[in-house]
């Protein structure tokens, strides 16, 4: 029977039902634990982002982006910090973050060999470092490649297999003769006409041997061109000038070790650089915490948070009370929060612009008030936690509950304790996915001891992926894909020609190219519509599309390759598309009028400043500060929930759909891994769930599909009321909210009516549910957004409504519009709004459907200015009260920017958007063009003094306008 042979994507995507099921997916607060970025298929099934991971049967793509702008500069960067350590220790001088305990009964450091250190005259320094790299996703969703540490699999196997295509077939010999060519050229002053014939070069290998502590450290299958090099215990040196060997230097035939030491052999790679999988005590915590041998290296390094480059998460000791142990490494007891709130650009280093560190063991476990102030939350469930000698403490992304209590009371006792802030690696399904990846390097010969100038060799074997189920990693049965990096000659130059730009940011040019190019693969066949595709564009906001593909030859390092580029790029594009919805479109007969603006700005006006004060889940805060501040003391989220319910009712009622339409509450707990008993309303859910979004279904003729448009009607708490270097007292009060989130939740309540009709008349192709999320805001962190998500992935969706219980668990969510802060007008870009879709085709095909519903209603704005009684008349102005509204004014144009997910300017991530997003429910964020530093975001001027009437109502139209289009969709 012949056999069959499962790749590796198969096995990965065997199972796509691993996440169904009640409690099988649980959404953790992102402030608490950040989770995963989900690679290939998303959790509910959608398609993640480009370029496709899946290139073939055992193959993961590398973007020309990851490339140029995270992986070489950071493989760089951790060679000369390696690099630093390693030459100190070879050189006998004191290594500053390696510490003697690693060192202490090391096999691949022996007394024998420490001996020689400062002797070792002959001695090149050469790296073939296999480390632990991984996507991870940052609290501002950017998602990057991380170090994790050394590799898991042990100093070998990733150099080895790097000289592979495939589990079996091998990568071409001149391409490794060619790498050694060069590291015997450059290292060590071989002719390169030698060097490219490694045997005659005197190169051998020694194969390593088994680890008796793991067995799966050894090389595996090497390639058949080694089958000359190799060299046989025993057999004479005699014409051997280097050999290639990962064994321990303890374990290496005695003639071996002589000829080292006295400089007759290389031994390559540097036998101290493999000290990373010799340390007892990493082999002690290794039979407790499954990748524990990847903090030898970790710790190696500090912090770093750079857009550019690798992310490198903190590890180190950290000491609490009493007469202090012996480090077993570099203390670190402080940390630098970061969350998504921040007033820092996605595109900036927020670590390098914070002043302010907190105590390690305050980050990981404190709930006190103080600790938490309004944007911190205790961060043990993305750290690893061990003690003095050795034993697992806390494995925070396993662990939660009765671990977390047992953690923060020893540390709470006294002592030192190792630790690794880490963050989930990317998934496929149920697998982790790591790249085991070699660091080539040198000490080049000009070199002074004291300052070595590492050399990087970029060409060097890519190494291998291995995957691992993430709740029972089996270390020894990964399942194993190559890396293939992309090479495509637009993106390459897009790289290559706009590196050197730095302003107005670091690789504008390069992201505009990328979005372009992006795209035209996102929406498929046929060419980008032109206006689409200056939508996407960052640029000036008179500048033209026309005028930016003209400008790019002379901003390009070389112009005849930009005018090459942008001749491609005008390749792509083609006419914009037809608008055949008619002028009035489907909604805006109903919205672009006055009265629409009427309603809109008193429905905001009610939410904002009528008898609804305490909107935060978490109301009341039990302090007195906050107790001073607030004239009652219940938490009326639940009321304002409760009037919602009643105002959507009243509409179905009065559209004549009661018994097709209704409205429900979904409704679940408040639970966190840490007590936080001070916040009522976090206290109130003890005693069962308290928090509810609101769901209004508006029936389509196929009930099996629905589009969600969606708003948060929850409020932040003040920063001008708590901060006391802004005049506060520490007291907890809810803003007024009219822009964050009135705005957007007027919109729903206006919307429903509009919808009901089209719904009545049969013109809605699928369901469109409004839904009310609750708990956006910190400290409850997107609550609503994530509960729904969770249910729509594990397809456990019901709500109960006045007629009962709704199962809502069938339906297939088509895509989600979110609503967020639309309705004020940036005073250094007017007119501009954002349409930030999520990662993914669908997310870009329903920002595509957007973009038009914009262009219809500029159009319409345009031919309506020209008429009464809107003909001569300005801008709208804003007015200090909220009784009366602003003088009819122009219907606004206004300029929707399509921001990709990883752009810069997107916002997506400070919102619900972001939760769908890394679900996989396609979705696109409206939102104005957000300013992180303006008055009256997350403060006491969130009134309507700060709306934009025109602005705003346009934007709720384009909103409704683009929920009814994708509705329609057949």
């Amino acid at each position: 029977m012949k056999e069959v042979r499962v790749s590796a994507w198969q096995q990965l995507l065997r199972d796509p039902d691993w996440c169904r099921g009640p409690g099988n997916f649980p959404i953790l607060a992102y402030s608490e634990y950040l989770p995963p970025p989900w690679v290939g298929p998303k959790p509910t099934g959608e398609l993640g982002g480009l370029p496709p991971r899946r290139v073939d049967d055992c193959g993961w793509a590398v973007s020309e982006y990851e490339q140029e702008r995270q992986l070489r500069p950071g493989l760089e960067l951790i060679a000369r910090g390696a690099l630093d350590e390693l030459v100190r220790l070879g050189e006998g001088r004191h290594v500053p973050h390696l510490s003697h305990s690693k060192l202490r009964h090391n096999p691949y450091w022996p007394a024998s060999l420490a001996a020689h250190a400062g002797k070792l005259d002959h001695e090149r320094y050469v790296l073939l470092l296999a480390v632990a790299l991984s996507r991870t996703q940052d609290d501002k969703a950017r998602c990057r490649w991380t170090l994790f540490g050394s590799s898991e699999q042990g100093p070998a196997r990733a150099f080895w297999r790097g000289f592979y295509l495939s589990p079996r077939k091998e990568a071409p010999a001149e391409d490794a003769f060619a790498f050694f060519g060069e590291l015997l050229s450059r290292a060590y002053g071989v002719s390169e006409r030698t060097a490219r014939r490694p045997e005659r070069a005197g190169l051998r290998v020694l194969r390593a041997g088994t680890d008796p502590d793991f067995p799966y450290w050894d090389e595996g299958l090497l390639p058949s061109w080694c089958e000359p090099l190799l060299w046989k215990e025993g057999s004479s040196l005699k014409g051997v000038r280097f050999l290639l060997t990962f064994r321990p230097f303890e374990r290496l035939p005695a003639e071996v070790q002589e000829a080292y030491v006295t400089g007759k052999l290389h031994l390559l790679p540097f036998p101290g650089s493999l000290v990373f999988w010799g340390a007892p005590t990493l082999r002690k915590l290794q039979r407790e915490l499954p990748f524990a041998m990847q903090v030898g290296l970790a710790q190696l390094f500090p912090r770093r948070s750079d857009p550019n480059g690798l992310r490198i998460p903190q590890a180190g000791w950290l000491h609490e009370g009493g007469k202090p142990k012996q480090m077993h490494g570099p203390e670190r007891s402080t940390f630098v929060r970061t969350h998504r709130w921040q007033k820092t650009h996605r595109h900036q280093n927020e670590v390098a612009l914070l002043e302010r560190a907190d105590r390690v063991t305050h980050v990981l476990f404190s709930t006190e008030p103080d600790d938490v102030a309004l944007y911190n939350k205790p961060m043990a469930r993305n750290a690893q936690l061990w003690t003095h000698d050795y034993h697992l403490l806390l494995d925070g992304l396993h662990q939660g509950g009765e671990a977390l209590d047992v953690a923060e009371k020893a540390l709470r006792a006294g002592g030192s304790f190792g630790y690794r802030f880490v963050f989930p690696a990317m998934r496929v399904g149920p697998h982790e996915v790591y790249w085991q990846r070699p660091v080539v390097a040198f000490r080049a010969d000009d070199s002074s001891t004291r300052s070595p100038a590492p050399t990087v060799l970029l060409n060097a074997p890519l190494g291998y992926l291995t995957a691992y189920h993430a709740d029972k990693p089996d270390l020894a049965r990964p399942i194993e894909l190559w890396p293939r990096l992309l090479q495509r000659p637009p993106h390459q130059a897009a790289i290559q020609l706009f590196e050197h730009e730095v302003r107005p940011r670091r690789w504008i040019t390069a992201d505009n190219v990328r979005a372009l190019l992006d795209w035209k693969e996102l929406l498929g066949k046929g060419p980008l519509p032109r206006s689409l595709a200056r939508a996407l564009l960052s640029v000036p906001a008179r500048q033209t599309l026309e005028g930016w593909l003209a400008a790019l030859p002379e901003k390009a390092a070389e112009p005849v390759a930009g005018k090459r580029l942008a001749e491609h790029l005008e390749g792509l594009l083609g006419p914009d598309e037809e608008d055949n919805l008619g002028p009035e479109g489907l909604t805006f007969a109903s919205t672009c009028r006055r009265a629409f603006e009427e309603d809109y700005w008193k429905t905001i006006a009610y939410l904002a400043h009528g008898k609804f004060r305490t909107k935060s889940n978490a109301d009341c805060v039990r302090d007195e500060p906050t107790r001073e501040a607030l004239p009652t003391w219940q938490r009326e989220l639940d009321s304002l929930a409760r009037y919602l319910m009643r105002q959507h009712a009243q509409a179905i009622e009065a559209a004549g759909l009661a018994g097709k339409a209704w409205v429900a509450e979904h409704v679940f707990a408040w639970r966190t891994d840490f007590d936080f008993s001070w916040m009522g309303g976090w206290a109130r859910n003890l005693k069962g769930p308290q928090e509810r979004n609101v769901v209004v279904r508006i029936p389509g003729l196929d009930s099996t599909q629905a589009v969600i448009m969606a708003d948060h009607y929850d409020t932040a708490y003040m920063h001008d009321h708590y901060h006391p270097e802004e005049g506060g007292t520490k007291a907890r009060v809810a803003a007024a909210g009219a822009d964050d989130n009135h705005s957007a939740t007027a919109a729903l309540l206006l919307a429903a009516p509009i919808l009901l009709e089209l719904s009545k008349a049969g013109r809605l192709a699928c369901d469109v549910w409004l839904v009310h999320l609750t708990g956006e805001e910190f400290p409850s962190d997107c609550l609503g957004a994530r509960h729904l998500c969770q249910a729509l992935v594990e397809r456990t969706l019901t709500v109960t409504g006045p007629g009962g219980e709704h199962d809502l668990s069938g339906a297939k969510v088509r895509g989600v519009f979110v609503a967020d802060m639309i309705a004020h007008n940036n005073d250094n870009t007017r007119y501009v709004f954002q349409m930030a879709p999520g990662e993914g085709p669908a997310s870009a095909r329903l920002a595509r459907e957007a973009h038009r519903a914009n262009l219809a209603w500029n159009a319409l704005a345009r031919a309506r200015n020209r008429l009464a009684p809107r003909k001569g008349l300005g801008e709208g102005q804003r007015v200090e009260g909220p009784d009366v509204p602003p003088a009819m004014a122009r219907h606004a144009e206004v300029r929707g920017e399509v921001r990709p997910d990883w752009e810069p300017r997107s916002t997506l991530y400070n919102t619900d958007g972001q939760i769908f997003s890394d679900a996989g429910v396609p979705v696109v964020l409206f939102m104005e063009d957000y300013d992180v530093n303006r008055r009256g975001y997350h403060d006491s001027y969130d009134t309507m003094a700060n709306i934009d009437l025109d602005y705003g109502a346009a934007l709720a139209a384009i909103f409704l306008e683009t929920v009814a289009r994708v509705a329609q969709w057949k």
